[in-house]
This record gives structure tokens, sequence and C-alpha cells, in this order.
């Protein structure tokens, strides 16, 4: 078995995930890195064992439990242990309900939902044993529902659930379970969404040079894992919407329906 630590990063391709894995190789875990696009971690693989971090690319669709399931197994054969999990792998959408396809609802369901499901399940009694984290990576959108992205706010309410209750659930054995809502991070999660008819956009609605850099959003989410922290919310804008919200939930209806209104391609135009 490994004397260091083993951290399991979903989505690593690019990112918010791939920020994480040198985050965590040069914090000095080992490095598990999955993803469907195996190409891409390769680059990532080689930049992390720069870092003097044994990594391991494991190529999965989250949505597919067998696919979770032999990311647990191949990185127990590698490794012999679990200490974090990191549920990054997600996608957006952006389109109203009357326009939607519905497979577009389930495509988002079963990535950002699901796969979260499906890797902590079977992580799960390994991470109780090590007395590990498991880490949600959600969304100001998970707080407050989004117009144009209502199978991606649906996601993120349902991660946010789940991972509460399994807090409770484990409030006696050790076991950390975290969430992070990063705000609008730069990274192609926006390039990638889906419309209306389930292809990707192609180009984001937002300046992104002006938005967190996912590196930043690691550094927060190592910090997180070090001081086992329960929730974190980040940027300026996902912290006054989470406490304007408590307090004056209309007004910041109103608030976030002009703001996508202005946003370019709006679904409302």
């Amino acid at each position: 078995m490994s004397a260091k630590k083993v951290v399991i990063i979903t989505g690593a391709s690019s990112g918010i995930g791939e920020a994480c894995a040198y985050a965590f190789a040069n914090a000095g875990y080992h490095v598990v890195i999955a993803a469907r696009n195996t190409q891409k971690l390769a680059d990532v693989k080689q930049r992390c064992e720069q870092a003097g971090a044994n990594t391991l690319v494991v190529g999965c669709d989250v949505s597919i439990e067998s696919d979770c399931k032999n990311l647990i197994t191949k990185t127990l054969d590698a490794y012999g242990r679990i200490d974090v999990l990191i549920n990054n792998a997600g996608i957006t959408m952006r389109a109203l309900l009357a326009e939607l396809d519905m497979d577009v609802l389930r495509k988002v369901m079963d990535i950002n939902f699901w796969g979260t499901v499906y890797c902590t399940r079977f992580a799960i009694a390994e991470l109780i044993k090590n007395k590990g984290s498991v880490i949600g990576v959600s969304s100001v959108a998970g707080i407050k529902g989004l117009p144009g992205r209502t199978g991606y706010s649906a996601s993120k309410f349902a991660m946010n659930g789940f991972l509460e209750a399994l807090r409770i659930e484990n409030l006696k054995n050790g076991l950390h379970i975290g969430v992070i809502c990063p705000g609008y991070t730069s990274s192609n999660i926006r390039n990638t969404a889906l419309n209306a008819d389930g292809h990707a956009q192609a180009e984001s609605p937002f300046d992104e040079s002006k938005l967190m850099p996912a590196e930043t959003v690691a550094g927060y989410m190592l910090q997180m894992v070090k001081q086992r922290k329960n929730e974190v919310v980040l940027t300026a804008a996902g912290k006054l919407t989470f406490w304007l919200n408590k307090f004056f939930p209309r007004w910041v209806d109103r608030m976030i329906y002009k703001v996508v209104s202005s946003e370019k391609d709006s679904p409302f135009k």
C-alpha cells in the first residue's frame, strides 16, 4: 500500500479538474486523473509527473456506472488506498425549457449528478476507512436556480442534497464531505454547454479572461481538503448571491433575470 495519500479527480482533462491535478501533485499526492479524453489526460499526466507525482490515467465516462466502478478498482489496484475523491466532471446547458430536447436534461443529470453518486458509492468504504474527503464541485447555480440552465441547476441542487445527506450519515466516522461553489470560472464548460437540441454552443457568452482562474479554484479546493471545510462559495458575485438570496429572494430573481437577459446570445432574445 502507498504511504502517500491518493486523490482521484474526475473531469481532469481541462479546466478546474486539470488545475486540481497540478495542485494536488505539487502538494505531494499520488494523482489519479479521469476523463473521457485520454489523449488530453496524457498531457496532464506528464505535467503532474514533472511535479514529482506518481500519476495514473483512467479513461472514464462518469455517466456510465461500470466506468466509475472501474475507476475505483484501478486506483486500488495501483495504490491500495483512496484518500480524496473530487467529483468535478460536469457539463452545462443553455436553453429555455420550452425549447429543450429532454435528452439534454438527461445527459446533464447523468454526468453531474449520477456521476457523483456512482464514483462516491464505489469509493466510500475506502474513504471511510482512511477518514478521507469527498468533494463535490457544485456551482452558484446549485444555490440559486439560473434561468436558461434548468437542467444544470437541477443537477447541482441534486448533488448538493446528496452530499449533505451523506455528510450527516457519516457524522461520527470521520469522513469529510465538502461542497465548493466556484461561481463563474474561466474554463471550457461554457464552450461545451449544450443548446436546446443537444449540440455544443461552442462559444462562451462571457469574457473568460475576466473570470476567476481555474488555478485559483484548485487552490481553494486543496485548502478545503486540508482544513476539512464543509462548504466554500467563491467569487464576490457568488457570495453576494448566496447571502442576498437568504433575505431578498424575489429581488435576486429579478436581478438574475436581468443579468441573463443581457448575456451574449441570451436564450431570452
